[in-house]
């Protein structure tokens, strides 16, 4: 008997008994006649190991055409047969068959003819027999090794169809696509498992791993369907193809695109639209940023658009903690208002005039240089804020088209809303609710809805322009980490990307927001009068936001965040109002100072110069008094904020 037909027969470690084969669902084979039995194998392969005496289920047909249950006792390398019993009206009788007449019942079993090894030399590794198909690449180590062997049995059913360069790309006005990203070193080095499967362009599976109360450990796999699904190995240019490419041409036509990375700390948001990471530095050449500038100047060129002589022009910024930063101005702070004509403004954000890829690419590492990370444990350099780079077409000084590029920051970090640091409340609070508001004015752009709740963050409050008209489009690229560890965010950011393409209306959702959220009433309620904000648009955009979220938005949770958003407010209050009193003191000295100077005259007017120090004096009473009760209010404000941190219980989203 050959070595590799040894193989395909023997097998050691767990063996199976005869009760065991009778539950197994098992073909059957009914012959006649001694001298050419039938014979029907099942193998249970369990380790590769060679040894004699393996239990395997089989079947064994007589003249009389009963089947009988039989098992493997013995190989028989001298004549190339096995000896197999089994049990007759309870006798046990036995009977020696040639391999011949096995592998011709029994392909499956069969070694492929085409390999056919040296008789002092041993086969490959990578044997192409059955039983090393089946344990190729599996680390019998690997703690997870169960789980492991599940999800390579179930990967070995599918048929994998992924995406390629050659298939169309399909008209989307709202666009939303996953992308995979490969094991990193650190995932590689804990053995951590890759849980998820892109068999096809459009379809993400996340095998879950479960454990019933028996102890035994299952699979749950769950099916995701998007425009588009990119596996582990599609490069930057092939995600910008299919996602950001076809909206260069919209803002050509006096149209407004929006393009967004989502996904958790360290699922490759920054690499997909900033570009290829080497240690700490980036080559910004290769991310849908560079990409996307470098497809603006080839239309340009056009003669359809040449003649409409376009500039250029690039801004870059962050929203960090609901407030927007200038990275292209020394990460000046800036603040956003709404005109007369309600259209937002960024008040001094700057615009830098580009001519050429080159001149994008020097201001991307400019603003990457200096935007809010830090380190986590799931990124050495973990980006806490939202980057918007924004590629803006003028004509004649007038807005023509304009794009924006945006990443997000990790959405896990949205649930560090029970921090004990109130910053990194903050950053959780905010990104939470940034995160919802944008799920929404999508959703509102894909039903033509009337009201956008665009108010209820900063980062949807900038980019209003681009949620409006139907000549709006937008796509988001939705990043996964690969790892069992990673699972339950994937999960999180797959949902999320599932209910951004949710485009069904639920009227008995439709109402009055302000009719069905109830919250206790607190100390925040009784600031309202003196700060003016209780019936503020901003507030009730947030009530809006948070009823379309029941599911995922707590009563408390919601609390917490009206707080959080009435003490931003009065926070930006008291500071332009101490940058006020500042400057006003600045002139107060001015002042006294020439009063100062008008008491050394010899017959200086004494009656003038009390007049005008008791008028300074008193409006300085006035406006520090009034600045002192803000303040008194604001520091109220911060332990509101603090006891509702406490009181959260946010509801978990529910599996769609």
């Amino acid at each position: 008997m050959s070595r590799q037909q040894q193989d395909c027969l023997c097998s050691a470690g767990k063996t199976t008994t005869s009760a065991e084969c009778l539950n197994r669902d098992i073909p059957t084979v009914d012959t006649a006649g001694d001298t050419k039995p039938g014979i029907l194998f099942l193998f249970g392969i369990f380790t590769l190991k060679f040894a004699i005496g393996i239990i395997c289920p089989e079947f064994f047909g007589q003249a009389t055409g009963r089947i009988h249950q039989a098992m493997v006792t013995s190989l028989n390398e001298d004549n190339e047969s096995v000896t197999v019993e089994w049990i007759e009206n309870g006798d046990t009788k036995g009977k020696e068959i040639d391999l011949e007449s096995i592998f011709s019942l029994n392909p499956d079993l069969a070694p492929d003819e085409d390999i056919e090894p040296g008789p002092e030399t041993l086969p490959p590794p990578a044997s192409s027999s059955k039983v090393n198909k089946i344990v190729k690449d599996v680390d019998a180590t690997n703690p997870n090794y169960e789980i492991m062997c599940m999800i390579r049995d179930f990967r070995g059913s599918l048929d994998y169809r992924p995406l390629t360069t050659a298939d169309p790309i399909d008209e989307h006005r709202i666009c939303v696509c996953v992308r995979k990203r490969p094991l990193n070193k650190k995932e590689t080095l804990m053995k951590d498992l890759d849980v998820i499967t892109i068999p096809s362009k459009d379809v993400v599976m996340v095998h879950e791993p479960k454990q019933k109360v028996d102890l035994t450990r299952y699979l749950e796999n769950q099916t995701f369907r998007f425009d588009y699904a990119f596996d582990d190995t599609a490069p930057n240019e092939m995600v910008y193809r299919f996602t950001a490419r076809p909206l260069v041409e919209t803002i050509f036509e006096r149209g407004m695109a929006t393009c967004f990375a989502y996904g958790q700390t360290g699922s490759g948001k920054t690499h997909t639209m900033g570009g290829d990471f080497a240690g700490k530095n980036q080559d910004c050449s290769k991310g849908i940023y560079a990409l996307a500038a470098r497809d603006v100047f080839l239309m340009l060129k056009k003669p359809n658009y040449k003649k409409l002589e376009l500039q250029v022009y690039a801004t870059f910024f962050e929203i960090y903690s609901g407030k927007v930063f200038d990275l292209l101005n020394r990460k000046t702070k800036l603040r956003v208002l709404e005109d007369g004509k309600q259209q937002v403004q960024v008040v001094g954000l700057q615009e830098r005039e580009v001519k050429c890829v080159e001149d994008v690419l020097k201001l991307i590492e400019v603003g990457n240089s200096c935007r809010t990370s830090g380190q986590t444990s799931a990124n050495a350099h973990s980006s806490r804020s939202h980057a918007v780079f924004q590629i803006i077409l003028r004509r004649k000084g007038k807005l023509h088209g304009k794009f924006s590029l945006i990443d997000l920051a990790g959405n896990e970090r949205g649930a560090d809303t029970s921090s004990a640091d109130r910053q990194t409340r903050l950053e959780g609070a905010e990104i939470n609710k940034s995160l919802l508001a944008l799920k929404e004015c999508i959703r509102a752009l894909g039903r033509n809805k009337p009201h956008t709740p665009f108010r209820a963050s900063k980062l949807t409050q900038v980019l209003r322009d681009s949620f409006i008209g139907e000549n709006s489009r937008t796509c988001m690229i939705a990043t996964i980490s690969p790892g069992m560890a990673s699972c339950e965010n994937t999960l999180n950011t797959l949902r999320y990307a599932n209910r951004v393409k949710e485009l069904t209306v639920d009227p008995s959702t439709a109402g009055d927001i302000r009719s069905i959220i109830h919250h206790a009433p607190n100390q925040m309620d009784d600031l309202d009068t003196q700060w003016g904000v209780g019936s503020s648009p901003q507030r009730d955009d947030l009530k809006l936001l948070c009823e379309q979220n029941e599911e995922e938005v707590s009563p408390q949770l919601f609390t917490f965040h009206e707080a959080v958003s009435q003490m931003v407010e009065m926070e930006e209050q008291v500071v332009e109002d101490h940058r006020t009193v500042f400057q006003e003191s600045i002139r107060w000295l001015e002042v006294e100072k020439l009063l100062l100077e008008m008491t050394e005259e010899v017959d200086y007017d004494v009656d003038s110069y009390a007049t005008q120090l008791e008028a300074i004096l008193e409006q300085k009473i006035d406006i520090l008094t009034e600045l002192r009760d803000k303040v008194k209010s604001f520091r109220a404000a911060l332990q509101e904020e603090e006891q509702a941190s406490k009181q959260i219980n946010p509801k978990r989203p529910r599996a769609l």
